[in-house]
C-alpha cells in the first residue's frame, strides 16, 4: 500500500502534569523522556508529535502512552492525517514559519 497524506498519521500529546514538589517534578520529567524515548518530539514546551506511517503504527504508540500516564495531571492524544498536519500554520512571532521536516522512515514487511 501505497503511502499518502491520508494514510500517514501525526499523534499529538498534550499535557498539563503537576509540579509543585521535587516528586511531583521527576514524574512529569520522566514522562517527558519517556515519551521522547518513544520517537515524540517537542512542539511546544507541553505539546510533543509523532509522526506515525499507518494507523496500526499509531495505535502501538497510543497504547505505549496510555501504558505510561502519570497518576496526576492531565494528558491529552490527538490524530491527524498528515493532510490535516499540513495545513496547520505555524508562526514564530509575526513571521511564519517554515512547516517541520517529516522524517520518512522505511518498513520492510
Amino acid at each position: 500500500m501505497l503511502l499518502n497524506e491520508y494514510r500517514i498519521l501525526w499523534i499529538l500529546v498534550f499535557f498539563d502534569l503537576p509540579t509543585e514538589t521535587k516528586k511531583e517534578r521527576k514524574i512529569a520529567a520522566r514522562f517527558r523522556k519517556e515519551i521522547m524515548g518513544d520517537g515524540f518530539t517537542m512542539f511546544q514546551f507541553s505539546i510533543y508529535i509523532r509522526h506515525c506511517s499507518s494507523r496500526e503504527n499509531m495505535d502501538v504508540h497510543i497504547k505505549r502512552i496510555k501504558r505510561i500516564l502519570p497518576e496526576k495531571g492531565h494528558v491529552g492524544m490527538l490524530t491527524v492525517t498528515d493532510k490535516q498536519f499540513s495545513s496547520m500554520e505555524i508562526f514564530y512571532g509575526q513571521k511564519l514559519a517554515d512547516q517541520p521536516k517529516i522524517s520518512q522512515q522505511l518498513e520492510m514487511f
